[in-house]
This record gives C-alpha cells, sequence and structure tokens, in this order.
C-alpha cells in the first residue's frame, strides 16, 4: 500500500465530515462564498427578516459593515448583532452566530476555494458556520513536517486572506497522523499550537479521531463560541487549551449541582490559570441564577495583578475593590457581578461589627467565590468564617500545588476544604506538552566541614543538617559564606542571562539576611542592578519557616533600611518612590514588578515576596539560598519555567543548599496525580475521647492556670508543655469537624485559651534556657561555591529516576506505576514504555546487589536496539553496514540524503517502487533512533 496522498487525506476528512452532519458545498472561488454567505445569512435571520430576502444594497450594507477592521475587530463583529435599516425603513438586527445553542447554526464544509490577492491561492478544506468561513483546515500529506503547514497558513495571512477569510477564528493543521489547532493570531509562533486531548489530557493526535472530537459540530460551535477570548489589550485572539476547556466545564457543570459543591482545579504553576479563572468567571457571570462572582486572591499585589491580567482580557469585566467600604458596596448592590478584591478585605467585611448591617441582605445572595492560589489563603480562620457567614454561596479553588496528606497544613488537605478535584493537569503534563519549561537544577557546596558533609564530600541535605552542638544558622548566615556567594552571582550572572537579555530572582531566608546580600552587592563594582523589596511590622520577628504560607515581616528597625533602599532605588532608576506617602509601598511593589519584567533589574533580592503569583517571561534564573520543600519549591521554581523564545529553553535554578532531596520529592509529589489527597481521618468522637484524655494529664500537671505558675523545676515545666501540645494537634484535628463543639469537651473554651497564653511564654522560656549553647565551627570553615549537582528536570531527569529504582525496596511497586505515568506523559518518552516496562519487568529484579542498574540498563538497552535493527535490516533486505553507517550519520547530523539511504538497499527496484521505499526506510531509521536516543 502507498503512501497516502494529500489529496486522499483530504478526501477522507470531507467525507468523515459528511458524516458528522456537516452539508458538502462546491465553492471554488470568492464570488461564490460571497452568494453562499448571502444565502445561509437570509437562512439564520429567516424569522428576522420575516422570511424577505436581502436586496443586494441590504446585502451591501452588511459586507461593508464586516469589510473594516483588524482580525481582532472582526472577532468581536461575529459576535456581536449588526443594526440594518432596510429599504423600507425597517429596522432589524442581523444576528452572524448563535453561540447559546449550536443547533440553531448551519455548517458547511468546502474545499479547495481560490482567492487571489497579492498571490492567488487556494485553500485546502474550509469549514462554514452560517456561511462565513470560520475555520480552515491546511492537511501535508503523512510523512511532511506539520510545521509545512503551518508556514503555509502564515504565508496565506501574508499574502491572501482578505475580507471574508478574515472571519477565520480557528487554524487546524495535521499531517494525518499530528493534528493540532491555534487561533487566528498573525503574530503566533508555533508553539502556540496545540493538541486536542481527553480530559485525562491523552492526545487525539490522529486527524481521524480529532475530527471526530474536536470538530464535531456541537463542540466546534463551543470552542468559537465560548472559547476564544478576545485579548483586549493586544488586540488577538487566544484559544483556551483543551485542560483549560475542561477545567472550565467542569466548574460550569457543578454550579448546576443541587445541593451545590464545591471543588478545585489543580493546574500546575505556569500553565495559564489567570486565562482560566477569567474564562470561567466570565461564563459564570452569564448564569442568571447567580448574582455575584467574587474573584479572591491571597496579597494585595495579587490583587493588582490579576486586575491587570483581567482587564486585558476585557478592560469593562470587572470592578476592582479599592477598600473595605467599597467591597462592601459592590456585595451589596445589584449591579456588579464580576468582584476581584484580597481575602483579608473580605475577611474585614463580613467580620467589622460595624459594616454588618449593609452586609445583611448579601447573606443569601447566590455567590460564586473562586480563590486564586487557593494552597496559600485557605488555611486559616477566614474559610470558616466565610462559610459560616454567606448561606447560598459555593466556592472554586486553583492552585498549581495543592496540599495534600503528604505536604498537609496543619492536617488539613485542599480537599478538606474545597472537597473534589474537578481538573489535573500537573508539572509533569505541562513539561510533556510544552507548555512550560523544565527546570535545570545546580546545586552548590559553599562550604568545606567533614561535619557539615556526607560521605561523598557533598553539603548535607536541609533534612539531615541536623548536627548536635553545631550553630547551623551561624554557618550558613556567615559574612565569608554570603560574600562567596555574591562572588560567585556576579561572575556567572551575564552567562545565565545571557548577557542580561533574562532577569534574575534571589530567593533568602530571612530578611536580616537580605539586608546582608544587599550590602554585599551595593560595596561590590558591577553593572547589574539590584533591587529588593520586604513587608514590616513593629515589633514582630521575622521568621523564615519552611510552610510559610503568608508574608515575611520584620522589625521596625529595618523600615529604616528600606527606606535607605527606596532611596537607591530611586537613585538608579530616577524615580521618586516614597514609602511614607499613603499608597507608597505598593506604588513601590508595582514599579518593581514592572521594572522585572521590562528587564531593568537585573537581580530583585526577595524573602516570599514574588515566589508566588508572579508571572514574567524574561525570568529565567532563580539563585535560592533559603530552605524550601514541596509546594513552596515548586512555586519558587516555576518563577523560571515560563515559555518565551527559543533561547529560553529551560528556567535556570542555582541552590546554594542541598535541596537536591527535596526537589525530587516535590517533583515526584506533583506529578503524580494520584497522590493522597485526605489525611487519614478518625472519628469525630475517638478525637474528643484524645483531647480528653489530655485534658486529664494536664490537670494532674496544672489543676488550674494559675496551678501553672507554680511549676519549679524545668522537668515540670517540660511536661506542661508536651501536654499542653498534644491537646493543641488534637484540637486541630477536631476544628475540621462541622460538629465539633466545646461542650463535648471536659474544658472550657475560655480556660483553653488561657492555658495557651501560659503554654506560649513559657514554651520561648523553657527553650531558651534548656537548648545547649552551639559552639561556632567558623573558625574551622573553609567556605567556599561548588558545584554539586545539576538536574534538568525533563526527560532526562525521569531516565535518571528510572536508574534509581530498587526492586527490593517496599515502594518499588508504587515507583514502578509512578514511572510508567511519567512516561505516558512524556511524549518524548512515550514511544520507549514498552521497552523500559520489559526492563523494570523482566530484568530488574534479576539484578544482583554488586551489579550497577544504570551498567545493566546501558547494557540492555543497546542489545535491545541493535536487534531492533537486525530485525528491521532482515525485514527490508538491507545490507546491514550500510544501515549502520546511514544510523550513524543520521545520529550526528540528523540528516537523511535520499543517495546514502538508497545504497543500503539490496533488491533490484523500479523507479516507483525505490522511491516508496526510500520513504519507508527513511521513516523507519528516524522512527528507531527516535526510540532508542536517551
Amino acid at each position: 500500500m502507498g503512501i497516502q496522498s494529500e489529496a486522499e487525506l483530504e478526501e477522507k476528512l470531507i467525507e468523515q465530515l459528511r458524516n458528522q452532519g456537516y452539508e458538502n458545498i462546491n465553492i471554488k472561488n470568492e464570488e461564490e462564498l460571497n452568494l453562499n454567505f448571502k444565502k445561509q445569512l437570509e437562512l439564520h435571520n429567516k424569522k428576522s427578516l420575516n422570511d424577505n430576502p436581502l436586496s443586494d444594497k441590504e446585502f451591501e450594507k452588511i459586507m461593508i459593515h464586516l469589510s473594516g477592521g483588524s482580525i481582532f475587530d472582526k472577532a468581536r463583529k461575529l459576535r456581536d448583532q449588526f443594526q440594518l435599516l432596510r429599504d423600507n425603513d425597517d429596522i432589524v438586527y442581523i444576528q452572524f452566530l448563535n453561540s447559546e445553542d449550536w443547533c440553531c447554526n448551519t455548517f458547511q464544509v468546502t474545499n479547495q476555494i481560490s482567492m487571489e490577492e497579492k498571490y492567488k491561492n487556494r485553500y485546502d478544506v474550509t469549514i462554514l458556520i452560517n456561511g462565513l468561513p470560520l475555520i480552515q483546515i491546511e492537511l501535508k500529506r503523512r510523512g511532511i513536517e506539520l510545521k509545512e503547514a503551518f508556514n503555509q497558513i502564515n504565508r496565506y495571512q501574508k499574502h491572501s486572506y482578505s475580507r471574508l477569510f478574515n472571519y477565520v477564528q480557528l487554524f487546524v493543521i495535521s499531517n494525518g497522523v499530528n493534528t493540532k489547532y491555534y487561533a487566528n493570531n498573525k503574530n503566533q509562533s508555533f508553539k502556540q499550537t496545540f493538541y486536542w486531548t481527553d480530559v485525562e489530557n491523552n492526545r487525539y493526535s490522529d486527524l481521524h479521531k480529532f475530527t471526530e472530537i474536536f470538530l464535531n459540530r456541537s463542540h466546534a460551535l463551543k470552542m468559537i463560541g465560548k472559547y476564544i477570548v478576545l485579548h483586549k489589550s493586544d488586540g488577538i485572539l487566544m484559544a483556551l487549551r483543551p485542560y483549560q476547556y475542561y477545567a472550565v466545564e467542569s466548574i460550569l457543570r457543578r454550579v448546576e449541582n443541587i445541593p451545590p459543591k464545591n471543588g478545585y482545579i489543580w493546574h500546575t504553576t505556569g500553565s495559564g490559570k489567570t486565562l482560566t479563572s477569567f474564562k470561567a468567571s466570565q461564563l459564570l457571570t452569564q448564569n442568571k441564577n447567580i448574582d455575584k462572582v467574587i474573584f479572591v486572591v491571597d496579597r494585595k499585589d495579587l490583587d493588582y495583578q490579576t486586575i491587570r491580567e483581567f482587564k486585558a482580557f476585557d478592560k469593562d469585566s470587572i470592578d476592582r475593590t479599592d477598600d473595605t467600604r467599597h467591597l462592601v458596596n459592590q456585595i451589596s448592590d445589584d449591579k456588579t457581578q464580576l468582584i476581584i478584591t484580597t481575602i483579608q478585605k473580605l475577611n474585614n467585611a463580613i467580620s467589622k461589627a460595624h459594616l454588618q448591617d449593609r452586609m445583611k441582605n448579601a447573606r443569601d445572595k447566590k455567590i460564586v467565590f473562586i480563590f486564586d492560589e487557593c494552597h496559600r489563603s485557605q488555611f486559616g480562620d477566614t474559610h470558616h468564617k466565610i462559610v459560616e457567614f454567606f448561606n447560598n454561596k459555593q466556592m472554586f479553588g486553583f492552585t498549581g500545588t495543592p496540599i495534600f496528606a503528604e505536604n498537609a497544613i496543619k492536617t488539613k488537605t485542599t480537599k478538606d476544604l474545597f472537597h473534589e478535584c474537578l481538573h489535573k493537569y500537573s508539572i509533569k503534563d505541562a513539561i510533556g506538552d510544552d507548555n512550560v519549561l523544565g527546570f535545570s537544577v545546580e546545586y552548590y557546596n559553599t562550604f568545606k566541614s567533614k561535619s557539615l558533609q556526607d560521605k561523598e564530600g557533598n553539603d548535607l541535605s536541609m533534612d539531615d543538617l541536623n548536627v548536635e552542638g553545631i550553630d547551623t544558622a551561624e554557618v550558613f548566615e556567615s559574612p565569608e559564606r554570603l560574600e562567596n556567594i555574591v562572588d560567585f552571582i556576579l561572575a556567572n550572572h551575564k552567562r545565565k542571562t545571557y548577557s542580561k537579555e533574562f532577569t534574575s530572582i534571589f530567593a533568602v531566608s530571612s530578611i536580616p539576611t537580605l539586608i546582608k546580600y544587599y550590602d554585599i552587592f551595593k560595596r561590590k563594582n558591577h553593572d547589574l542592578n539590584i533591587a529588593t523589596i520586604f513587608t514590616y511590622a513593629a515589633n514582630e520577628e521575622a521568621k523564615d519557616t519552611e510552610e510559610n504560607t503568608g508574608e515575611e515581616v520584620s522589625t521596625i528597625h529595618t523600615r529604616e533600611k528600606l527606606d535607605e533602599i527606596v532611596k537607591d532605588y530611586n537613585k538608579t532608576f530616577g524615580d521618586n518612590h516614597d514609602l511614607n506617602k499613603e499608597g507608597g509601598f505598593n506604588a513601590y511593589y508595582i514599579d518593581i514588578s514592572k521594572k522585572v519584567k521590562e528587564r531593568k533589574i537585573d537581580i530583585l533580592l526577595v524573602v516570599n515576596m514574588f515566589l508566588t503569583g508572579f508571572d514574567s517571561k524574561t525570568l529565567n534564573t532563580l539563585y535560592v539560598d533559603k530552605n524550601l520543600k514541596y509546594h513552596n519549591l515548586i512555586q519558587a521554581y516555576s518563577r523560571t519555567n515560563r515559555i518565551l523564545n527559543e533561547k529560553k529553553s529551560y528556567g535556570n535554578v542555582l541552590c546554594f543548599r542541598n535541596l537536591k532531596k527535596r526537589t525530587d520529592e516535590a517533583i515526584a509529589l506533583f506529578s503524580n496525580k494520584e497522590a493522597i489527597e485526605t489525611v487519614l481521618m478518625k472519628d469525630y468522637h475517638e478525637y474528643v475521647a484524645d483531647f480528653n484524655k489530655y485534658v486529664e494529664q494536664l490537670f494532674k500537671i496544672a489543676s488550674s492556670v494559675d496551678e501553672v505558675d507554680k511549676l519549679e523545676t524545668e522537668d515540670e515545666k517540660a511536661k506542661f508543655i508536651t501536654a499542653y501540645r498534644n491537646l493543641i494537634r488534637v484540637m486541630n484535628r477536631l476544628n475540621t469537624f462541622t460538629e465539633f463543639d466545646f461542650d463535648h469537651l471536659d474544658i472550657r473554651d475560655a480556660e483553653f485559651e488561657d492555658y495557651r497564653s501560659k503554654y506560649l511564654d513559657m514554651y520561648d522560656e523553657i527553650k531558651s534556657k534548656t537548648v545547649k549553647e552551639k559552639v561556632s565551627i567558623l573558625d574551622d570553615l573553609d567556605f567556599e561555591v561548588e558545584l554539586l549537582k545539576r538536574d534538568d528536570i525533563n526527560v532526562s531527569y525521569i531516565m535518571l529516576l528510572l536508574k534509581e529504582l530498587d526492586p527490593k525496596s517496599e515502594s518499588f511497586v508504587s515507583d514502578k506505576e509512578f514511572l510508567l505515568k511519567l512516561l505516558d506523559g512524556s511524549e518524548e518518552l512515550r514511544s520507549k514504555r514498552e521497552l523500559i516496562e520489559k526492563f523494570l519487568s523482566e530484568n530488574l529484579p534479576l539484578i544482583l546487589e554488586d551489579q550497577s542498574v544504570e551498567v545493566e540498563f546501558d547494557s540492555y538497552w543497546l542489545k535491545e536496539k541493535e536487534n531492533a535493527i537486525e530485525k528491521f535490516q532482515i525485514e527490508e533486505n538491507l545490507d546491514p553496514d550500510k544501515l549502520k553507517e546511514t544510523i550513524n550519520e543520521y545520529n550526528f547530523s540528523k540528516k537523511l540524503h535520499r543517495d546514502m539511504v538508497k545504497l543500503t538497499f539490496m533488491d533490484k527496484l523500479g523507479l516507483k517502487e525505490r522511491r516508496t521505499k526510500i520513504e519507508i526506510v527513511t521513516s523507519a531509521i528516524k522512527d528507531l533512533v527516535q526510540r532508542f536516543t536517551l
């Protein structure tokens, strides 16, 4: 059987569309296109026109209306109605597209329409809806690179697309085996073309399957009518990707539930959650049963960023809340449909006594809440307050890093708060789909001391770095160490950022350390622009907790330092920021955000700010001298993974602490769609019994609050701390139950809080007295910055995990299943899955303790490759030596010359047979090389 030609592919596609309900119509030129449009427009508007056909003059008015403006303007006209003054002076409204009811539109398909502008071109397959060409399909025969179809459409856009063809909303490109779609945007790159998938992110690459699903008439109309976003600030069309579509659809379905249920969307950081949440919010406001949609962020800086991004999609779609009173007015009125606010303002609105009268009528309104970055904002008391205050609410969360059992905060998970996960799109999915970049993570040793290193001479990991009698904090904050790190960054920054073409963030452990770093950078001789920002509050200590989900806080004296830093900033950039003015801090934050994106700031020093929710495509490097784990680690790393251009091929992460183990854990957790979503809970009454048991123990130590002051020895005080800590742990569990009531406990709530005050004061006191005085080892340390390890978190990284599998481990079965799922999610590794699964099942269990998994795997891989080549050589009767030469040449140059392929033939063939065999052998060689390349 010969290779299917482009004409045959086209014929099969039209036949399939005809079977799916499209009318096959013969249109060969623009004149016939316009005549058909007039006919379909009259049919679509039959009722408005009272069955009276359009006169030539009336149709000309419509064509004049449709002819003006850009592709963006035409997309708006398509979705609007046109007021037509008829020849008899009647006014009617002409509709071009019915977005609500797909079956009220007519669907046609035609092919080879000839259009002539600068050049004459014929287009492959055109889908017409109500006579307008809204989907254009460009085909290439099998074996031709898909990008050729993309490039051909680009040529059409420059040379011949005009008039009605500027109403095309979606392009589809296919070579039979690979099929992608994208919105009509002249500035589009090939990276903005997408495969369609099922809800589990399995691709419909084959043209037949893609046509069956994506070009189903109802779905095609839904994509055009609801899931193309008109980006107003850029004046472009944006088509939602499949995972965004499924997420929005799941929310819309959930809203119709009776009784209403909550839910959350897990879409990895960098995958376009803002666009998804905007489209969900926009469509929810069109639901007549919903009074308000409130989009909630957890910080003022994210409030500004979200509003800016929402307004880019539609500047008239939202109303920002400037303060709590404004928010109360918006919630109370009957006109504001979509509100963006911070969780702090929302908390004030429902908590402040003087606002309650005005908030009364909002209690029973149907309000849908959408929480952005819900892994951060929803684990405090505010969530409970919102649930209690609003009677007719529904709550949806968006997060790139959910809280699972493994990384749970105070025993609560995202599922505990929002119930079911409605759609998942993990970091593994996004990297495999090229929707975000992978990471190149480098780990650097920063000191030399056997007491702080493992057997291989590497810095101990953060979880192992618990050295008895050594002040590790003193080590990490040593001036010599900080100086060496700064010198290293200055020496390597331009190389990492392509001579400052990109920017960076430097995440550090605390505000005092940040200030030290800033001062070192300031006194060094360099041409980099360094900036920093941090929040401050009087009389509070700055704490760098690994599970910190809020803002960093510093003592009041660092406010003066920030004023000094702002003066440096003003001098560098010619600005006049003043933190003492009203809104001064927010203006400073916004300006920093802008200058990072404009590549005017080379290194931004932060503690927590900018590590979540900040998107900048021009940022490619993250320096880390800070303890990170799980969701905080992925969030920080993901500042670097936005796709921009060919030069930005991955996100650089340079760790000056050994975070490798934590990085591996975080990547594994957030790549695993089957991660445990709940912390296993006992029955409510079991927890009540546990709590009361600990109350009894507490009362034996101190029968009343006053008795706590009579505890004299360190041992008695330590027992009290342990007893009360046990109560706190169980209380955290009890608070997750709706039936929880203090009346079920053997202690009153006020008494419990009084004990808490004693506990907190005593804990600080006993801790400072009982901890051994740590010995300084600074004099014994040789500080330097040395590369420890580099991991590229991509296909190679997955292969590394494969080689580290231990068949004797208890977790081998789950580890094996996890790896196989990673392989399915990687386009590059999917073809290798069968070979790798065979190795895991047949070879790995037989490897002896003294044998290397890596060596055995490499040996297995080479043998399988040789067997595959030999089998192919025999089947096609090829010269074995010439075949190996050809494969080696392709491996080296990635080019296959026809003459070289012909030399492998041992049979004498006719011209037609030889041409066919060249294509078969060429394709097979490429497949072999791709399958066995690691």
